[in-house]
């Protein structure tokens, strides 16, 4: 195999050079495109390589739940464009998140959670980490104050989204993580709704990113993948351990789409934002002529923390949108059904335009009270905003709206 690019070459290049040429490895055939090498192991030429491999005194590869060519290729460059250290391929994004909390927590340990996260990440928060002795107090993300209350207190772990899944809620990052260092708790960001093009965590201080390379990192709704960006040192300590033995490893075929859906990332995500500002401002118009009750885009004025939005992703929005409308589920489920363009879909971050349900779907789980405490009501809908003419998701959603 021919030689990567020297990490301290690669780290001066612009971000689309990175997204394009970050981690290649090619073979000894040459190849133009990333090789896909779908193998379970790797053959050795004496038992001493094998040996010293195993014991991570020889560079090379083993078995591919601990590693593998075209995996190890999308590592590269998503550290690359994340800025970190390290990053760790995995089979999904929630692979990501659990992995990134439970190899660091132990029994009496606490956690400090934004309240408003995807349906799954409160699922652990909720349910698994109390059953290993693990505390979790939940505060209210975008309030500084509650974050300053709660981590008055010692704390291991400070774990948030920004902008939250679904809310929209967009938090400080460098003021949380400040606040959470003096307490002696790192701080995880999952960072999927902004996207390493937008928003780069580890500049505000944090200490673990999360993605869910499903979203728009592949954008094309065609596999699913994870992962776990963080410094040397806690990936040696803990983190490199625990997806050696529990193995929730990404297959190369799609560590292999996810380098391709790099490539062109930031040029979708350009797009994204630009068709989400576009649809966000209608519906702010529609919302002023009282035909929906509510929309919510962090592009907007009218977003609660516009102001930190813009400073924190690269003065863009995003690519979700919230809106709520009359009528609770059933005015809801009219619009979305009405809908002939975009799609019904609890994924988000594609090419397509999708619409979700929360309180139905993703967040079903969450009591209603709680729900309704988010903002998460029956009448209220998650639009993931994707590549097609904003004139002609505009003129669905008109018409659907009524």
């Amino acid at each position: 195999m021919a030689r990567r690019t020297p990490r301290e070459v690669a780290d001066k290049w612009k971000l689309a050079t990175r997204l394009v040429r970050g981690g290649t490895n090619r073979s000894d055939f040459g190849e133009t495109c990333e090789a896909i090498f779908m193998t379970s192991g790797f053959r050795y030429d004496n038992a001493e390589i094998a040996e010293a491999r195993f014991k991570g005194e020889a560079e090379g590869f083993t078995y591919s739940r601990l590693g593998n060519p075209t995996t190890a290729g999308f590592e590269e460059r998503m550290a690359l464009l994340e800025g970190a250290e390290v990053a760790r391929a995995t089979s999904s994004g929630m692979a990501a998140v659990n992995a990134a909390l439970m190899c660091q927590l132990k029994s009496g340990d606490r956690v400090v959670s934004a309240r408003a996260l995807f349906g799954s990440c409160r699922y652990i928060l909720d349910d698994i980490l109390p059953r290993f002795g693990v505390a979790v107090d939940y505060v209210e993300g975008s309030d500084i104050e509650s974050w300053r209350r709660a981590l008055a207190t010692p704390a291991t772990v400070a774990f948030l989204e920004t902008p939250a899944n679904p809310t929209l809620d967009v938090i400080d990052i460098a003021a949380v993580c400040d606040l959470a260092h003096k307490a002696g708790a790192r701080v995880v960001i999952d960072n999927v709704f902004a996207t390493p093009v937008l928003q780069r965590p580890f500049e505000f201080g944090c200490d673990v990113v999360v993605y869910s390379a499903t979203k728009h990192i592949d954008g094309q709704g065609r596999c699913l993948g994870g992962a776990v960006l963080c410094r040397r040192d806690f990936f040696d300590d803990y983190l490199n351990q625990y997806l050696r033995h529990t193995g929730p490893s990404l297959s190369p075929f799609n560590a292999w789409l996810l380098l391709k859906g790099l490539e062109t990332l930031d040029l979708r995500i350009e797009r994204h934002c630009d068709n989400a500002l576009s649809v966000a401002r209608f519906l702010e118009g529609a919302e002023a002529k009282g035909r929906i009750r509510k929309v919510s885009y962090p592009g907007l004025e009218s977003h609660p923390q516009h102001n930190l939005a813009l400073a924190q992703m690269s003065g863009k929005g995003g690519s979700i949108i919230t809106i709520e409308v009359e009528g609770g589920r059933a005015g809801a489920f009219a619009l979305m059904n009405r809908l002939g363009l975009i799609d019904i879909s609890n994924n988000l971050g594609d090419s397509k335009t999708l619409i979700t349900h929360p309180a139905s779907t993703t967040h079903q789980r969450l009591p209603a009270p709680e729900r309704e405490h988010l903002g998460i009501t029956e009448g209220f809908m998650r639009l993931s905003v994707g590549l097609e003419d904003a004139r002609d998701l505009i003129d669905d959603l008109d018409q659907a709206i009524g």
